[in-house]
């Protein structure tokens, strides 16, 4: 489960840098400014700033994932089973 988590959120960031790099270069190009690479794009401000607004939802969503898995495995849950038992 960690390992999946973890893929999603650096797939999730990834698609989030890129398209955000381009709107960037595209603002840029708008005002006369000089575009940036993607590498470049990686240190800039900005890209924190977005990313930190969307990743506040994405903890969250972990963070009920987690509480939940440990709450719904608990012995004696109704949602829980014994480990061997194949249904």
């Amino acid at each position: 489960m960690g390992i999946g988590l973890l893929l999603l959120f650096v797939g999730s960031f990834v698609l989030h840098w890129l398209p955000s790099a381009g709107a960037a270069n595209e603002d840029a190009i708008l005002h006369g400014e000089a575009t940036q690479s993607v590498w470049q794009y990686l240190v800039d401000p900005q890209l924190w700033f977005e990313s930190f607004q969307n990743w506040q939802s994405e903890f969250l969503s972990t963070a009920v994932l987690v509480v939940l898995s440990i709450v719904l495995r608990q012995r004696g849950s109704p949602e829980s089973k014994p480990v061997a038992d194949p249904f």
